[in-house]
């Protein structure tokens, strides 16, 4: 157990940023809020001053250097600085943004080489702690589905660049079939769940993931399929929308459960 309080620096104060910052505030973690940052700064006041000890809003790197944890829920391009900064101040990083991760292999061996921790939350799918353990043997694939509403895919790249609008569409349709290294480029905001279950298992170009918007649907259902010499994983989460329809709520609430965990003596599952 920590013998002192976690202290706790927030990079980005979206809707997942203020689920985490809320959450700390009211004491549901053994940390302490230091300070809070955002691309919006008049975002990043109004959450501060709407929490009861209202944190400092400061540039990146003065959040960085106040905390022994930093949060990063803003955006996958805003990993590249801060790897960098969290390396050079050997300070531990809990990313939202996994897919942000991918390419990052260099990065990732110098924070361990600096005695950085990076923790990744399972997010809006279950099952990883399996996925893990099964990958001390040997796994012979996996896979996944995603099937979301339209509105929780508009804006993709992907979809973009085809000049195709999820909106539009009448009845489920797949919009992406590939690898989970193409797939976090071509989704960036959409599917960080691939790049968890991709570092938990097999890695980015061996795990399979397919898309499907559908205007039957009201949540985000991800589908897991792991198979090996273990045997069989799969998993289906029926997630409820954040306030932002691109992210799942359960994926603050698995972030929260992170840093809850990072203090906690009594640890289940593996």
């Amino acid at each position: 157990m920590r013998a002192e309080m976690l202290k706790v620096g927030l990079i980005g104060t979206g809707v997942m940023g203020s689920m985490i910052a809320r959450a700390v505030a009211r004491g549901e973690c053994a940390a302490e809020l230091v300070a809070v940052t955002d691309l919006d700064p008049e975002r990043a006041r109004r959450l501060a001053a709407s929490l009861e000890v209202p944190p400092p809003v400061l540039p990146t790197g003065e959040v960085v250097a106040r905390s022994g944890l930093v949060v990063e829920a803003a955006a996958p391009d805003v990993l590249e600085t801060l790897l960098r900064l969290v390396i050079e101040g050997q300070k531990d990083l809990l990313v939202l943004s996994v897919g942000g991760l991918i390419d990052r292999e260099e990065e990732l061996k110098e924070a361990a080489r600096r005695g950085c921790s990076i923790y990744c939350p399972s997010g809006a799918i279950a099952g990883l702690d399996a996925v893990r353990a099964a990958a001390l043997g040997r796994i012979g694939g996996a896979r996944l589905t995603t099937r979301k509403p339209p509105q929780g895919l508009a804006g993709a790249p992907h979809l973009v660049e085809r000049g195709q609008d999820p909106l539009t569409l009448g009845t489920a349709t797949v919009v992406f079939e590939g690898s989970a290294r193409e797939a976090c480029r071509a989704f960036p905001q959409n599917i960080n769940v691939s790049a968890a279950l991709s570092l938990a298992g097999i890695g980015f170009d061996q795990t399979r993931v397919r898309i499907i918007a559908d205007p039957a649907v009201e949540r985000n259902i991800h589908k897991i399929e792991v198979w090996g010499d273990f045997g069989r994983i799969e998993t289906v989460t029926e997630n409820v929308p954040s306030e932002n329809p691109k992210t799942s709520r359960l994926a603050a609430l698995s972030a929260i459960a992170l840093i809850r965990r990072l203090s906690d003596s009594f640890q289940v599952g593996s």
